[in-house]
């Protein structure tokens, strides 16, 4: 079932609605896609649902946007039934067949680039450039994924035996399981999907509970695709609702790959269970990134990269900049800079749907309590709060961005990741003791530094320099480039998705040797006569 609410009754005609919540363009997107009648947020070839009652909340006015009906735990057992039964049509059609459809995917998106990512501003909140861009990256990765589809690559290597071929190959695993979370509602499936499906792979996805709209949104596009040429949509399933959903799926032994992306304490529980069935896990955890600007940076450049770091998405990226490590000579000046351009984001603070809004709301209540409890804590362990610290009084999940100085690094307030626009400033005397103190946290994402040297360059990107996945120089920690691959180390989880050779995630390896003479020697000249 899915409702769309106006502002004092329970249910009202669509245009009603339109006029109240979206634009007349984004209507028409809607109802379009089905969206303005009734509908379930399962999706296994047909749309079903009988669970129960969720909320799309809009983090911009607090309100209701939606209700959506969830999947039950026997209909998620059986979207991954089907999901399972599609697996053999999917897995044996060529590859660049399969990346034709996703390419067809991509074109889907591409047509629908704007009003989607309104959708996904309209229900997480984050401003419409951001919202844009993230459809963007879905179509970016469909197109990488195509080419991927030509060149999937396996090995041959020299046999010891005569008449022998020893060979590698990549085959899919089967149903990959992808648990997204709500800050990158779109962009995190489709690394996931695009890559998995054209390795061969099933799809079953459960998107976060607080923005199912998007998740219902981004499967009616990807299933008339697939149902236009004959593929069982099952092929890419969607499931909807909260832990229990994300439980079925994790304990599913017909899962044999589960991507999740959340925070550092579920994913530790999801790696357990996963690995306690001998499957395999593929975790974007937490992040608690660090920028470093050193004596010799550019400073106004360093001031851009930082703001956006740290206020993009108001602060709710794994990539966000938590902490600030700064160079004596250079702290005060600097955070000077900082300040005033913080100053310029709150004259541009506003509906994230508006072109002209630099800085939108967090996505949940929670959040904002979840940034009161941080300050309130930094406080305590004597920070000082350099900007910022309030909630912003207007409707919605609206807070300032913050500036924290004065606390430790060993704070358990600073070693712990914060989903809010809050970073903590800490001065430094050396590259050596900015490194050590960007590698003092458990997680392991993302690191940034601003130098002009090349001995700092060396320094930095050395075994000895920073322990991060991810590792920028003279650019932000957030916003990566689809081609590399994107993950990070140690509390961080360890997984790689998008580029490079993350498609090793979604296939298992096969060791193959073939005899094509009449004798039979063994290896290693080993003799059983």
């Amino acid at each position: 079932m899915f409702r769309l609410l106006s502002r004092n009754t329970s249910y009202v005609s669509e245009l009603q609605m339109a006029r109240y919540l979206v634009t007349d363009s984004q209507y028409g997107f809607l109802k379009q896609l089905g969206l303005t009648t009734e509908n379930p947020g399962l999706y296994d070839g047909e749309w079903r649902g009988s669970g129960e009652i969720i909320e799309s909340i809009s983090p911009t006015t607090g309100e209701i946007i939606a209700k959506v009906r969830t999947s039950t735990t026997q209909e998620v057992n059986d979207a991954i039934t089907k999901a399972h039964e599609a697996w053999p049509q999917w897995a044996t059609l060529p590859a660049p067949a399969r990346g034709e459809l996703v390419r067809q995917i991509g074109e889907e998106l591409r047509n629908n680039l704007k009003p989607l990512g309104q959708l996904v501003s309209l229900e997480m909140g984050k401003i419409l450039a951001e919202g844009i861009g993230e459809i963007q990256e879905f179509i970016d990765i469909c197109d990488y994924a195509v080419g991927l589809s030509r060149m999937l690559s396996g090995s041959i290597f020299p046999s010891e035996r005569k008449n022998h071929a020893l060979l590698e190959k990549w085959n899919p695993v089967g149903v990959i399981g992808v648990i997204s979370a709500f800050n990158f509602p779109v962009a995190v499936y489709g690394w996931n999907s695009a890559i998995a499906m054209v390795c061969g792979n099933t799809i079953v996805w459960k998107g976060a509970p607080t923005t199912p709209l998007v998740s219902i949104a981004t499967t009616k596009i990807i299933a008339s695709v697939l149902e236009r040429h004959g593929v069982p949509g099952s092929v890419a399933s969607l499931v909807t609702g909260g832990s229990d959903i994300g439980e079925t799926i994790v304990n599913d032994a017909r899962i044999p790959v589960v991507s999740f992306t959340g925070s550092t304490n579920i994913g530790r529980k999801v790696a357990l269970k996963v690995q306690e069935r001998f499957g395999k896990s593929l975790l974007e955890l937490g992040g608690n990134n660090a920028l470093i600007v050193a004596q010799d940076a550019n400073l106004e450049m360093a001031v851009r990269a930082a703001v956006f770091s740290c206020v993009g998405t108001a602060g709710q990226r794994c990539t966000t900049t938590r902490r600030l490590i700064l160079h004596n000579e250079i702290k005060d000046e600097f955070l000077g800079k900082l300040k005033k351009a913080y100053e310029s984001i709150l004259g541009r603070i506003g509906d994230p749907l508006k072109n002209n809004t630099l800085y939108g709301p967090l996505h949940s209540q929670r959040a904002v309590d979840d940034y009161k409890n941080a300050i309130d804590k930094a406080l305590t362990s004597g920070g000082t709060i350099e900007f910022g610290g309030k909630q912003i009084d207007r409707p919605g999940f609206y807070v300032e961005p913050t500036i924290i100085s004065g606390l430790l690094p060993d704070a358990e307030i600073v070693q712990k990741e914060t989903f809010a626009p809050i970073v903590y400033i800490f001065e430094v005397n050396s590259l050596e003791d900015a490194i050590a103190l960007n590698n003092s946290v458990k997680q392991g994402l993302s690191s940034s530094l601003f130098t002009k040297s090349m001995e700092n360059i060396s320094q930095w990107i050395s075994p000895c320099g920073s322990d991060c996945g991810i590792i920028n120089v003279n650019i932000g920690t957030s916003g990566a480039e689809i081609g590399g691959a994107f993950g990070g180390e140690k509390a961080t989880g360890g997984g790689r998705e998008s580029g490079s050779d993350a498609w090793k995630h979604y296939v298992r390896r096969a060791t193959i040797t073939i005899n094509y003479g009449n004798e039979l020697p063994l290896a290693q000249g080993i003799k059983f006569e």
